[in-house]
């Protein structure tokens, strides 16, 4: 496929906010000709981790975010430590560090852009199987509870819109999806 012709042309970028995990720039932007501005949020990048159970049950953590003002039900994810760090080594250190297993198997589920409107931020999603019980290893300003769950409860919650954020509903949906794939 012939690469498209980019419809914008960025004619200056300007840090207007630089934080520990993201920086915000003010873009100045020619579009169809006319003159503008837009945000645009850099991340350096992040890792999921859909964990699976010897019994089929799916590991999920409780945590407050800040953002949402509320305690949230997720997969297992945390940023990269650096841009350039293997996403699978970020998903099987998110996975001990949240859960406090390890995966004997670890392999990619899906990639997703959480928001494309105004942020790059790219999470792969790796589906892990295989677990073996380690420990927990919370940074000191995390508070994570694991639960296990059924794969049609967590879909009923999404649909009931019990659960919102945008990696974990891809990895469930794709996780239930690749089920049904081989049942045929």
């Amino acid at each position: 496929m012939d690469k498209e012709k980019v419809p914008v042309e960025i004619l200056e970028r300007k840090i207007a906010h630089k934080g520990k995990i993201l920086t915000m720039y003010d873009d100045t932007v020619r579009v169809n000709g006319n003159i503008t501005h837009w945000d645009f949020i850099h991340h350096d990048g992040a890792a999921a981790v859909l964990p699976v159970t010897a019994e089929g049950k799916i590991l999920m953590v409780r945590q407050y975010r800040h953002a949402l003002g509320r305690f949230t039900l997720e997969i297992p994810a945390g940023k990269l430590d650096s841009p350039d760090e293997p996403k699978i080594e970020c998903a099987k250190r998110e996975l001990e560090e949240e859960t406090g297993y390890r995966a004997g198997n670890i392999r990619p589920l899906i990639n997703v852009n959480t928001t494309v409107a105004f942020c790059d931020e790219f999470i792969g999603v790796f589906l892990a199987t295989d677990l073996q019980k380690s420990c927990q290893h919370l940074d000191d300003d995390e508070d994570i509870n694991v639960e296990e769950w059924e794969l049609s409860d967590l879909i009923e919650k999404i649909f009931k819109l019990e659960i919102t954020d945008s990696k974990t509903i891809a990895a469930i949906m794709s996780y239930a999806a690749l089920l049904r794939g081989s049942e045929k």
